[in-house]
């Protein structure tokens, strides 16, 4: 895998960073943030990389990172915030940084999500609203979740997935350095 060029690298910190924080706090990813990265990021890549090159960068990385959370976000497991967030690492970083971070990132937050439900003792709960999610009945995603229990309704938590991210990020750029 190629190591992240100097002037990315400081800004995607920055980037996770300033999302987790903000994620933690709130429980969102604002708009406003993911928009500079995003902005900032082309023009980076362009110096980095050269004009063809570095847009090809850009809209690669940016279309791998918003698509690897996007089914996570069609059965409400993350946020609309975690995608567009996801999308710019890949803007900054490439697809295939994006790819490793959200592999970790899935990997980090599913314990974070188990260890969770034990602290809290819910885990048959947990457990079934992670079914609600997947199984899908007759009428389809919208019918599995409005037949009884579902995340929305019963939800057990919500991680700040925003943290694993920054996480999973972070780790991926300090083993490519």
């Amino acid at each position: 895998m190629n190591e992240v060029a100097f002037p990315i690298g400081p800004c995607v910190l920055a980037l996770v960073i300033t999302a987790a924080v903000w994620d933690w706090n709130t429980r969102r990813i604002p708009n406003w943030l993911v928009a500079i990265a995003l902005i900032v990021s082309l023009p980076m890549q362009w110096t980095v990389h050269g004009l063809a090159e570095g847009t090809h960068t850009w809209l690669f990385g940016c279309l791998v990172g918003g698509l690897f959370f996007l089914p996570g976000y069609a059965i409400r497991a993350v946020g609309a915030g975690d995608v567009k967030l996801m999308a710019a690492v890949g803007a900054f970083c490439g697809a295939v940084v994006a790819v490793y971070a959200g592999l970790i990132a899935c990997v980090l937050g599913a314990i974070w999500a188990l260890a969770t439900l034990l602290k809290r003792r819910r885990m048959k709960e947990g457990l079934s609203n992670t079914l609600s999610m997947i199984v899908v009945l007759p009428g389809g995603i919208k019918a599995a979740t409005q037949h009884g229990k579902n995340l929305r309704e019963h939800s057990v938590g919500r991680l700040p997935y925003g943290v694993v991210i920054a996480i999973s990020t972070i780790g991926v750029l300090l083993t490519t350095a």
